[in-house]
């Protein structure tokens, strides 16, 4: 029997069986990866800007065979698995262009010296143990940054898409990177262990739950290793009583509902001030209600499956288990009857501390809708969680909103009046339990980096 089986989340049908590398194989990989990073620290931040340009040009040749298979291997609609390859190639066209003002020397005049250079230089092999979620956008998120840093790259992808894992080192080898610079291994936790052990791998890098987090962050801190956790989240979107509606309920719905509600900085509270909370849950009610299930590679389908069944079983066990601690449930809430790991668009009413729907981060279609006495409670909610990734606000007042964005929302991330899944030109990651470290917007290509000081006299 194999060791990984994946599985068409639409259909229920196995797709491909994989096998677990063995040590002796993973252990070439890796001395391979370091040999490669021996001649990559050497290259030009110039020449590797190209080259990481060649992979961007490599993955849109290839952008229908990787959005199709991702959408076959975890139910994410087709529409959305081709925007997230475009992302993977804007973060790629970022990088080449700015990896280099990023990367350059920093010279400071310093008194009794002829100057003070503080140079950001490249550490070896960083192992990147990446979700499901966004199979694409997670991988290229820390690949581009460190190769442009002159690191090279192990990834171990999550199971249930392997093959996404294997043909994205496909595309990789295709472009002009040396082949050894980027490798997926397939291996389990105790093997991934072992490699966090290894003496040539000197970062490590994962996005997962916070429970997996404090497992990784705790082998790497026992093997004196950096590491970068991005974790999970329970993100308010907060609906002020000077906010448009009409912005506000679109975002909002759109924020929740993206990538089947399986999205770490999706809007999961939203938290809407008392004097138009009725206005306001009476439209989202109406707009997740005429949400469509169905096959993500059908047009007319708003959301597909959930990645895997076990997901979908867990999802409901939270939502049960929120209604008998007295939530109701406004609309969904119900596994439909037909093949596949498929939940509702759903919305939980009167959701208070205790309850799942408050506490934890429910990864699916799920809403949790939230009423606040005015402005100052709403913040009180929203920061009233163990996570803190990104939030919203919604206010006509924008300069109000930055403000309370800056100075009292608790997140690594906020966005007003709108949303996106993220920026290679801004800074993505949060704080408490969602984790510690930044990628994009020029801070993840220095988080495995050495940043070294040159005294010269």
């Amino acid at each position: 029997m194999s060791d990984i089986t994946t599985i068409n989340p639409t259909t229920g049908e196995e797709i491909k069986n994989y096998d677990y590398m063995s040590v002796d194989e993973v252990n070439k990989i890796v001395d391979a990866s370091h040999e490669a990073f021996l001649a990559w620290r050497t290259v030009s931040h110039e020449e590797r800007g190209r080259v990481i340009q060649s992979i961007g040009d490599k993955l849109i040749e290839h952008k229908e065979e990787l959005a199709k298979l991702m959408t076959e291997e975890r139910g994410k609609l087709y529409s959305q698995s081709l925007q997230e390859i475009d992302l993977c190639k804007a973060i790629c066209d970022y990088t080449a262009e700015n990896g280099i003002e990023s990367l350059a020397d920093d010279v400071r005049d310093i008194e009794g010296m002829k100057k003070g250079l503080v140079s950001y230089q490249p550490i070896g092999i960083i192992y990147g143990m990446q979700p499901w979620n966004f199979p694409a956008y997670q991988v290229f998120r820390y690949t581009i940054a460190n190769l442009m840093a002159g690191n090279s790259v192990l990834l171990k992808h999550a199971s249930n898409v392997t093959g996404s894992g294997l043909l994205i080192e496909k595309i990789l080898h295709e472009s002009d990177l040396p082949n050894d610079l980027f490798r997926t291994i397939i291996i389990g936790h105790d093997q991934s262990e072992d490699l966090i052990n290894n003496d040539k791998v000197r970062g490590v890098t994962l996005t997962g739950s916070d429970k997996a987090g404090v497992i990784v962050g705790q082998q790497a801190a026992k093997a004196i290793k950096k590491a970068v956790l991005e974790l999970g989240s329970n993100d308010a979107f907060i609906v002020l009583e000077d906010a448009d509606l009409d912005i506000a309920v679109e975002t909002c719905a759109q924020a929740r509902l993206i990538n089947n509600g399986e999205t770490c900085v999706a809007a999961k509270r939203f938290i809407v001030v008392d004097s138009v909370y009725d206005e306001f849950r009476k439209r989202i009610v109406e707009k997740f209600a005429g949400t469509k299930s169905g096959d993500p590679m059908d047009e007319s389908s708003d959301i597909g499956p959930l990645a895997r069944k076990d997901l979908q079983e867990q999802l409901h066990e939270q939502v049960e288990q929120s209604v008998a601690k007295g939530a109701t449930i406004a609309v969904g809430g119900k596994i439909p009857d037909s093949k596949g790991s498929f939940y509702p668009a759903t919305i939980l009413e009167n959701v208070e501390k205790g309850q799942p729907a408050y506490d934890d981060e429910l990864f699916g279609p799920v809403a949790s809708l939230i009423r606040a006495k005015d402005q100052d409670d709403a913040l009180r909610i929203a920061n009233d969680s163990r996570y803190g990734l990104g939030g919203a606000i919604f206010s006509k007042d924008t300069d109000k909103a930055v403000r309370l964005a800056r100075e009292e929302f608790d997140t690594g991330m906020v966005y007003i009046n709108g949303y996106g899944l993220a920026n290679p030109a801004l800074p993505f990651g949060g704080v408490k339990n969602s984790g510690y470290g930044r990628e994009h917007g020029g801070f993840g290509i220095k988080e495995f980096v050495n940043i070294k000081a040159v005294h010269v006299f």
